[in-house]
């Protein structure tokens, strides 16, 4: 057997397979954010152990005696900061934590910080949390000795070991993305250490194993290793086998996600794509992210007092967009627009719109975004010769026939079934245990494929023309 525990915003979740990976039982337990400031977003590290003890009790009613492996996933970015007796020294400050922006942008403007690290320095990573530390908590930086990420401290927790794994890593713009190192300069840019850094391991590689009290209390047996595991995205890559060139999936969740495996390091900054290091050796991802994606179609349910099932219920089969233009920038944007503060809007109202033509323009806004991104990706090199999707948006069919007709290419969707975060990391846990390839990183079976409507591709093309005037047009007003 083999586990995977998926260390979430909202949530950890557990997931437990046989050899065959076959799903044998799964368990959760919710967490909550807080925001004691305006644009702060902080957790207890605390709270991610209860919430782990939860899970592994519930899994151990299903019989862990046979467990081999463990693999983690979890949300990127956050800064776990410890003593040198491993205490948590403050509410670790997550991912979608703004407080950092200004010292973000400052890294972001020194000479070579993005050709080391292949990324914008944005402000929900990791670096720029310490730099604000400094600065407006010294007496807690100065207390630092380590620095983890979320799922890292689990792995402390499970295990007793201080690692990281690359593709975690490469979100705190501490890493030479390229070389898979900490690299010395993007350290010393935000006043760190290499001694503060955890040591590094390949996803698929042992971390380390179970602590035999923990072994003990849950059922385990003695010496199950932990892998090294990945970031939320590259475990779910992992999990619906996008792990070589030309493959790809679009997650369409609260915020939208356009990732592409790639064979070689091709970084673009300027693009605003996110050049990461995968969980695999010798391999690497490209991310294009909208910040609102479902979360857009369930705003327009909120304004109009129904629900986004009811919205999508009658909207027919595809055709081409209308006059009404949907931006989904509710919340800002990041690629390619690395945008703050810009905001959505819809544009050409008329009389004639209904709230069905309303409807499919917020679907059509939103693949546009995705189209945006792939657009992007393509300026870096990266190809996508096949595309899978997931997440909740993906149950609707004619939403995939947007995408798919927006880029011109298939979307396959996966049979029933969960293939995230947690399943790639209980995939990653069986490599390391077994020592198995990335062969076992298969794709799901498909259950369908929305071809793109190839009679309707030309008015897709010019509904993102007028999108992208229109994008224009909102950027200089805000």
């Amino acid at each position: 057997m083999y586990l995977g525990l998926d260390l979430g915003t909202s949530g950890l979740k557990g997931i437990l397979i046989n050899e065959d990976q076959e799903v044998l039982a799964e368990a959760t337990a919710p967490l909550s954010v807080a925001r004691p400031q305006q644009g702060w977003s902080e957790q207890a590290p605390a709270d991610w152990i209860g919430a782990a003890e939860k899970v592994l009790s519930q899994l151990a009613g299903a019989g862990l005696g046979g467990l081999r492996g463990i693999g983690l996933s979890g949300q990127m970015h956050g800064a776990v900061l410890l003593d040198g007796a491993d205490d948590v020294l403050r509410p670790c400050i997550l991912w979608n934590d703004t407080r950092a922006h200004a010292e973000a942008a400052e890294l972001d403007a020194m000479p070579g910080v993005r050709a080391l690290s292949g990324n914008i320095v944005f402000p929900g990573f990791t670096a720029p949390k310490l730099v604000w530390l400094a600065r407006h908590e010294p007496g807690v930086f100065a207390r630092v000795a380590k620095v983890l990420l979320p799922k890292d401290y689990l792995r402390l927790w499970l295990t007793g070991e201080h690692v990281a794994e690359m593709s975690d890593a490469a979100g705190t713009s501490w890493l030479d993305t390229g070389k898979r190192d900490w690299s010395e300069a993007l350290l010393t840019a935000s006043g760190m250490q290499r001694a503060q850094m955890p040591r590094l391991v390949e996803g698929s590689e042992v971390s380390g194993q179970i602590r035999p009290e923990l072994a003990q209390r849950f059922g385990m047996p003695a010496g199950v290793v932990v892998a090294g595991g990945g970031g939320d995205n590259a475990a779910s890559g992992i999990g619906v086998g996008v792990v070589k060139a030309g493959q790809a999936f679009v997650s369409l969740g609260t915020s939208g996600v356009l990732f592409a495996a790639n064979d070689g390091y091709q970084p673009d900054p300027e693009t605003a794509v996110h050049t990461f290091c995968h969980a695999l050796p010798g391999r690497w991802h490209q991310m294009g992210v909208i910040l609102a994606a479902t979360d857009a179609l369930n705003w327009f349910a909120r304004l109009t007092g129904t629900s986004a099932q009811d919205l999508t219920a009658d909207l027919g089969p595809l055709k081409g967009p209308e006059k009404t233009l949907f931006l989904p920038y509710l919340g800002g944007e990041r690629t390619p627009l690395n945008d703050a503060a810009i905001r959505g809007a819809f544009i050409g109202l008329a009389h004639a719109t209904d709230r069905a033509a309303a409807t499919r323009a917020v679907l059509e806004g939103v693949s546009f975004a995705i189209r945006d991104c792939r657009d992007a990706l393509a300026a870096t090199g990266t190809r996508i010769e096949s595309l899978l999707a997931v997440g909740g948006g993906s149950n609707s069919r004619l939403w995939c026939a947007m995408i798919a007709t927006a880029l011109g290419t298939p979307v396959s969707l996966p049979v029933a079934g969960d293939f995230g975060g947690a399943f790639g990391a209980a995939r990653l846990g069986l490599m390391a245990a077994t020592g198995a390839g990335e062969e076992i990183a298969h794709p799901p079976a498909i259950s369908a494929v929305i071809e793109p409507d190839r009679a309707l591709e030309a008015a897709f093309d010019e509904g993102h023309a007028r999108y992208r005037a229109a994008q224009a047009a909102i950027r200089g007003l805000t």
